[in-house]
């Protein structure tokens, strides 16, 4: 199923120490990130505080373990919060603070480059307006696009590094469950769609919506459903469209999931319908590493990431008619989807994996201090 979970890279003890700090209310694809960063930092054994805004749905999820702080992240100006992360920083003296979305980042203040002190890395997931990261010492950005579209905004190349994401190990759960799931959710012997991501429209479920309404009732004599894994705000406007094109019985409104691995394994097909504006896709590394194939539509991070028709299928944005062909397709051909998901763990083992990615974030936490005045 998946691979079996993966061990500390070689040098764990050698990580700097550091302060992670996140200022958002709600949880999504940042807190998401954040939040497997922080459990892996946790398996490294790696010296971390993470700063999380009280009152927050970050405040329930599990970190692997470490010590997590709560501050008050009121606003973006608040000076409550800008004493707060100076006393955390007073407290642990950590040698990197590393920053989420702009609220966190604009509330930290650390010393300018040249001077002595911990480094503050803002790490950006998407193409965000960058006043708010300019103080920064450095910047993490997870797809090249968006590191090369930051320098051409005027940040300094030689303090602009690329890290992907990494796929979470999946953890295969037991028959029973995936069959009490299968029960739950009523789902007989339907093929079964997954698409995960936040019900905004930069996710494109409208069109997927759209795709569905298009395609027969069975597939290779197989009647289909599509497990919704997210919530948001357009939530009532989908299920009012999903209403008019008589789609409700074929959807199952699953919202939010802090560990979807169960209804991945659950999956017969990933369909990831994002919009152009898509930074990078988390869903594309999640399908990979638990071996589903997948059908993604081509937005920029998709573009960057994927090789069409080896590791995914892969259709035009905003393009209903295209998707619906895709899900027909892949459900119709067990020998391409056989060969996507093989593809697609290879891709993970070799350049997306958590031992790749925490080795490259643990020499690029090494360097900047190694640079840094002491």
């Amino acid at each position: 199923m998946g691979e079996p979970e993966e061990q500390p890279v070689d040098g764990a003890m050698d990580w700097p120490s550091s302060l992670q700090l996140i200022g958002s209310q709600a949880l999504g694809g940042a807190e998401h990130w954040f939040q497997r960063f922080a459990r892996a930092l946790a398996v490294e054994s790696a010296p971390a505080v993470l700063g999380v805004r009280r009152g927050s749905a970050l405040e329930t999820l599990d970190y692997g373990g470490l010590p997590v702080e709560r501050l008050p992240f009121l606003s973006v100006w608040d000076p409550l919060s800008r004493a707060a992360i100076r006393r955390q920083v007073r407290q642990h003296c950590p040698e990197i603070v590393q920053t989420y979305m702009g609220r966190a980042t604009r509330l930290t203040r650390l010393s300018p480059v040249g001077n002595a002190g911990p480094v503050q890395i803002a790490r950006l997931g998407g193409y965000y307006k960058l006043a708010p990261y300019r103080h920064a010492q450095a910047w993490i950005g997870n797809t090249r696009g968006l590191c090369d579209w930051m320098i051409a905004q005027g940040l300094p190349a030689a303090r602009v590094h690329h890290i992907y994401n990494f796929a979470a190990p999946a953890q295969p759960h037991p028959p029973t469950a995936i069959t009490a799931l299968r029960q739950q959710l009523e789902l007989g012997e339907a093929w079964v769609l997954v698409a995960l991501g936040r019900l905004v429209p930069v996710k494109g479920h409208h069109y997927l919506l759209q795709a569905l309404s298009r395609l027969p009732a069975q597939i290779e004599q197989r009647p289909w459903v599509l497990l919704l894994l997210g919530d948001g705000p357009l939530r009532a406007k989908l299920q009012q469209q999903a209403l008019e094109t008589g789609l409700m019985e074929r959807l199952r409104w699953c919202g939010w999931q802090s560990d979807p691995g169960l209804y991945l394994q659950l999956a017969d097909l990933v369909v990831f319908p994002s919009l152009e504006q898509e930074t990078l896709g988390n869903v594309i590394l999640e399908a990979w590493s638990w071996q589903r194939p997948l059908l993604s539509a081509q937005f920029r991070g998709a573009r960057e990431l994927l090789r069409p028709g080896e590791d995914a299928l892969t259709v035009p944005c905003a393009d209903a008619p295209a998707l619906a062909a895709g899900i027909q397709h892949l459900l119709s051909d067990a020998r391409l989807r056989e060969h996507l998901v093989r593809a697609g763990a290879q891709r993970v083992a070799a350049e997306f994996s958590r031992t790749v990615i925490m080795r490259q974030y643990r020499e690029l936490y090494r360097m900047l201090i190694d640079h840094s005045p002491t």
